[in-house]
């Protein structure tokens, strides 16, 4: 597990990379109340739990983007550890569900994952005092999900969106149209400065992915 980055706002952010496929995982932190949002807790739930803790952060609540295992793998165990809900989008329950779905076949388990909260496009939430956008970003997954601060201007788009390229649909139930379709209509409305938090790989902007990433 490996801490990237610690920005400075009212949002501060860090990001931590865990799991086998290197998953970027988010602690959204509100510098304001020391309350904070993790976002794809993929695995090490064990070594992020400890760090929350040395740094005396308040949970409130747990965000998936999608089902996928490197994605949800240590959702369960932060949400029993610290007695916060998890959530994700409505049609993302199958993904979770099914081990087919969600790949945990592909370490040879049969693991299922849950939710608390199912969510609707365009949902707007507020936790740990953040205004959150619930934005429908199907493709990668049939359920995926992307979080939108417009506040902050930060996007968290799990497996959607990577800096000059998009994320697989080469897996059961994926869709490249549905996700092109997604990008197109959720994402890059967006304001051009909007910091783009991807599930792998480094961060990027709305503005660089309109004008370069060649699959949009």
């Amino acid at each position: 597990m490996k801490c990237e980055r610690d920005y400075m706002s009212k949002l501060k952010l860090k990001q931590y990379v865990v799991g086998p496929v290197m998953t970027n995982c988010y602690f959204v932190i509100n510098e304001e109340n020391n309350e904070m949002i993790v976002i794809d807790p993929g695995d090490n739930a064990d070594k992020l739990i400890k760090q929350i803790d040395k740094d005396n952060y308040k949970v409130k609540a747990i965000l998936l983007t999608h089902g996928h295992f490197d994605h949800a793998n240590g959702s369960k165990e932060l949400k029993e550890y610290y007695k916060v809900p998890i959530y994700i989008h409505e049609k993302e329950r199958e993904t979770l569900e099914n081990p087919q779905l969600n790949l945990s076949n592909w370490l040879g388990s049969t693991k299922k994952y849950e939710a608390d909260i199912f969510l609707k496009d365009e949902q707007e939430l507020e936790i740990a005092g953040f205004k959150i956008r619930v934005l429908f970003t199907p493709g990668h997954t049939i359920g995926g999900c992307s979080y939108y601060f417009p506040y902050e201007s930060v996007v968290f788009v799990g497996d959607t969106l990577f800096a000059g390229s998009v994320g697989r649909t080469d897996f059961p139930r994926s869709s490249q149209s549905d996700l092109v379709r997604g990008i197109r209509e959720k994402l890059m409305v967006l304001p051009d400065d909007t910091r783009v938090f991807p599930g792998h790989n480094e961060e990027t902007t709305i503005e660089t992915e309109r004008i370069y990433n060649p699959y949009i």
